[in-house]
């Protein structure tokens, strides 16, 4: 495990949001190896498995505009001669974390789930004006294009 702190910045979010994978329906955080992995891979401890499960369904639900209680967490704070942050230990700090420093940002609205129904994978939208919907184009937006098409092309006879 790393001894520095974790990047908080979106791309842990979305790590964290993207242990549950709707479409394969897998989850990471189903078992503590899971968590252990996540946790390793990302330079923090794992923490409880339960917390970071209930902390993780609670952040897809906020991303996708819907209100979701967060489980009670308490953000260790650090403070130097550099100034002051946040220090995660855990899984469930360090994604809480980022979410808390995206927030300030005003950049956590950038953090979605994919529009695909069969898909819910989290991305984070780089886009200029900040309007993708999915999390490939060239997947998720195509299956979306076809079936708009069809369903068009059925209601719609030429």
């Amino acid at each position: 495990m790393r001894t520095n702190a974790p990047d908080l910045g979106p791309g842990l979010l979305v790590d964290f949001l993207n242990t549950l994978d709707v479409e394969d329906d897998t989850d990471q955080l189903t078992d503590d190896a899971g968590l252990r992995r996540w946790a390793a891979e990302h330079g923090v401890a794992p923490g409880e498995r339960r917390e970071a499960q209930e902390l993780r369904d609670a952040l897809r639900a906020i991303v996708d505009g819907e209100d979701a209680p967060l489980p009670e967490l308490a953000l260790p704070v650090s403070a130097g001669p550099t100034g002051v942050g946040l220090s995660a230990r855990t899984a469930a700090e360090a994604a809480l974390a980022s979410a808390v420093v995206l927030q300030i940002q005003g950049k956590l609205g950038r953090v979605r789930l994919c529009g695909g129904e069969d898909c819910r994978w989290a991305f984070y939208d780089e886009s200029r004006n900040g309007s993708r919907q999915w999390c490939s184009m060239g997947v998720c937006g195509n299956r979306q294009k076809a079936r708009t098409y069809r369903a068009k092309s059925h209601t719609d006879p030429a």
